[in-house]
C-alpha cells in the first residue's frame, strides 16, 4: 500500500529502527486520560500496533510497531478516542504538568487547567526549534518545568501576623531550605534561601502564618537531554491569563528569531534574551507589597 510521504512530516509519526515500522506518539496534555480513553488506546494498539504501548517521560503515550499502511485509519480511530496524533519535531510539543491544586497538598496553582489552556492555544505550532512547555504547581518541580524551553512554577511568599506569632518554630521545622530561623524569639526569613514554595504556611498551629496569592514564575531556555540546563528566570506574575499572554510572546519571539537545528537554550544570548526580558518585565512585572514589608524589617516573615 502506498503511503503519502507528507504524513512523515507530522511530528507524532516516528520511523523505527526497522524502517518498515513506525511509532505513533499521541497528544495527551498533562498526561490526563479517562478510563475510556485508556481502554481505547489499548484496543487501538492491538489493532494497529504490536499490542504494546510506551509511556513517555513527557506524559504522553507511544504505540510502537505500526505498519505505515495502517497509519490513516489508525489516526481516525485515535481522533475519535480523544487522543489524537501528537508532536515530536520542531513544534510546540505535548504540554506537561503535575497534578496541581485539584489533588496535591503542596500545590500553589491549578497546573492542569493551565496546561489545558496552553495546549488549546499553542500545541502543534510549527517552530524553528522544538518547544517544550511544562508546569509545576510548586517549586518541588515534579514536572521538571525549569528544564524545558518554557517553564512555569507556582509559588507563594510567606508572611505572618507579627502581633500574634509566638515564635514557636513550627514553620522552621517544615522549611526544607533552612530559610527560616528563630532569632531572639522572632521568626526570621532568609530571603536568599527561600524558594517561595509555601510549605511553611499550612503547618502553623495558630494560623498566623499566611501566604501571598499564588503566583507564576516563568523561565525560558531550559533543556534536558545529554547536557541538562535550568532555564533563565523571565518574570513572575499573578494572573493565569497573563501567563498565557507571555507564553504567546515567547513563542512568537522564538518563531521569528530562532535559528533551526540549534537548541533554544544555546541561542538565548544571540537572540538578545535580555531585551525580551526587559520588555516583558516592563509590561507585566508586578510589585507586590506584603504586610511583612509594611510593618517591619522585610527579612521577617
Amino acid at each position: 500500500m502506498n503511503v503519502d510521504p507528507r504524513l512523515y512530516s507530522r511530528g507524532g509519526i516516528i520511523t523505527e529502527r526497522d524502517p518498515e515500522k513506525c511509532i505513533i506518539r499521541l497528544r495527551i496534555p498533562a498526561g490526563m486520560l479517562t478510563p475510556e480513553q485508556t481502554i481505547g488506546i489499548g484496543k487501538i494498539a492491538r489493532t494497529y500496533g504490536d499490542g504494546r504501548v510506551h509511556l513517555t517521560v513527557r506524559q504522553t503515550v507511544e504505540i510502537p510497531g505500526v505498519d505505515p499502511g495502517k497509519i490513516v485509519p489508525m489516526l481516525t480511530a485515535l481522533k475519535a478516542n480523544g487522543t489524537p496524533l501528537g508532536s515530536e519535531r520542531e513544534e510546540v510539543v505535548n504540554v506537561t504538568a503535575c497534578m496541581g491544586t485539584d489533588h496535591c497538598k503542596y500545590a500553589n496553582i491549578d497546573s492542569l487547567a493551565l496546561a489545558k489552556q496552553i495546549d488549546e492555544r499553542f500545541f502543534g505550532k510549527e517552530m524553528p526549534v522544538k518547544v517544550r512547555i511544562a508546569i509545576s504547581a510548586c517549586p518541588n518541580g515534579c514536572a521538571s518545568e525549569r528544564m524545558n524551553e518554557i517553564g512555569i512554577t507556582g509559588i507563594r511568599e510567606p508572611f505572618r501576623d507579627h502581633d500574634q506569632c509566638t515564635g514557636c518554630g513550627t514553620c522552621q521545622k517544615y522549611c526544607r531550605e533552612h530559610a527560616i530561623v528563630i532569632r531572639r524569639g522572632k521568626v526570621v526569613l532568609e530571603k536568599k534561601l527561600c524558594v517561595e514554595c509555601g510549605m511553611c504556611v499550612m503547618p502553623c498551629p495558630f494560623d498566623v502564618l499566611r501566604g501571598s496569592e499564588p503566583r507564576y514564575r516563568i523561565t525560558v531556555g531550559g533543556r534536558r537531554g545529554r547536557h541538562p540546563k535550568v532555564g533563565r528566570e523571565l518574570v513572575t506574575v499573578s494572573d493565569p491569563e497573563v501567563v498565557l499572554e507571555i507564553v504567546g510572546k515567547i513563542i512568537k519571539w522564538t518563531y521569528e528569531l530562532a535559528s533551526s537545528d540549534v537548541l533554544l537554550s544555546e541561542q538565548l544570548d544571540e537572540l538578545e534574551y535580555n531585551e525580551l526580558k526587559r520588555e516583558i518585565r516592563d509590561q507585566y512585572a508586578e510589585r507586590q507589597i506584603w504586610p511583612s514589608e509594611e510593618t517591619e524589617n522585610p527579612d521577617y516573615l
